[in-house]
């Protein structure tokens, strides 16, 4: 299967980015306590691209889309190593901010436990990341707008209606994923934004929090034309036009979860954005984010070519699903 051929028109960017960009720095086999002033053994580590915006954008491009960036990093190696392992997946990084002055690039620790993680992130550039630093008329050029992180934006926040709203104005669709809030709140831009997005990704743990309410479904989908949930293991739901559909999970050897629920967002728009049947989003949803576990980090799997043509076709037959 060609995941790269459509009919698009190829002088217009297919999407418009803007979110967070730094890297992460998962360490394995760490116990689930770790006991103070003692000196605790890993099993390895790895030190790669990371940020939901980021591994949503370079995977998005090697599904064959074009792609630009939007973000801020400081004047230090690990902004430019995330910006060139972005270039090297064939994103447009040009209008990615480097500052001079004020924080570095931001870093996540991410420690896999069993079934679950710990991250911890210090947001450095992300947290000062404006609306100075974008150029409406560059995101303008896409034909689809998408934020990541929303709660990561700390002074961009006020403005992100505005720029969802400007963007739908100019004629672009849009989509979201609000990924974590840290202080746990939920509120505030979310309220704002939610009429003003076309796609909602999230969790179903996000979704909860998000409707703050039992029938988390039901309320949320009323705001969005579109609500997509990410089940994990048990697949993901789509809700939208009175339709609700379900699509299992394929079955993979899992080794890493990080990035997965990005990857999945970039497979469900890389076929949404062509119009394709809401099921055929959703399964190549999960397909993106299976190839996404068999391998470290968020980005690993996808980065090797051959790897992932030989996934894709082998899969996508096997589970008989026809774009």
């Amino acid at each position: 299967m060609d995941t790269t051929t459509h009919d698009v028109d190829s002088r217009r960017p297919d999407f418009a980015v803007v979110g967070e960009l730094n890297p992460d720095l998962i360490v394995y086999g760490l116990p689930r306590e770790l006991p103070e002033e003692r000196e605790i053994l890993a099993t390895g580590f790895t030190l790669t691209l990371g940020s939901s915006s980021a591994i949503f954008a370079h995977n998005l491009a090697l599904l064959g889309d074009s792609v630009t960036f939007s973000s801020r990093i400081g004047p230090d190696v690990l902004g430019e190593m995330c910006c060139q392992r972005l270039e090297e997946a064939g994103v447009d990084t040009s209008h990615v901010r480097r500052s001079n002055s004020g924080s570095n690039t931001g870093v996540t620790l991410i420690l896999p436990l069993t079934k679950t993680r710990r991250i911890l992130t210090y947001p450095g550039t992300m947290f000062e990341m404006g609306i100075e630093d974008l150029d409406l008329d560059y995101l303008a050029t896409a034909k689809h707008f998408h934020l990541s992180s929303l709660f990561l934006h700390r002074k961009l926040s006020r403005d992100i209606p505005g720029l969802f709203c400007e963007m739908r104005r100019r004629g672009l669709t849009t989509s979201l994923d609000t990924n974590d809030d840290p202080e746990n709140r939920w509120e505030g831009v979310l309220e704002d934004v939610l009429p003003l997005v076309d796609v909602l990704l999230c969790t179903e743990e996000e979704l909860v929090k998000i409707a703050k309410v039992e029938n988390a479904v039901e309320r949320v989908s009323s705001k969005v034309p579109l609500l997509v949930v990410k089940r994990g293991a048990r697949g993901a739901s789509a809700y939208g036009g009175g339709l609700k559909i379900d699509v299992p999970s394929l079955r993979v050897d899992v080794k890493d979860s990080v990035g997965a629920g990005d990857t999945f967002d970039a497979g469900f728009l890389h076929q949404w954005v062509r119009q394709a049947p809401l099921d055929t989003c959703v399964a190549f949803g999960n397909l993106a984010g299976a190839l996404s576990v068999t391998r470290s980090g968020g980005t690993d799997a996808f980065a090797d070519s051959a790897y992932r043509k030989n996934f894709f076709e082998r899969h996508w037959q096997q589970n008989r699903l026809v774009q």
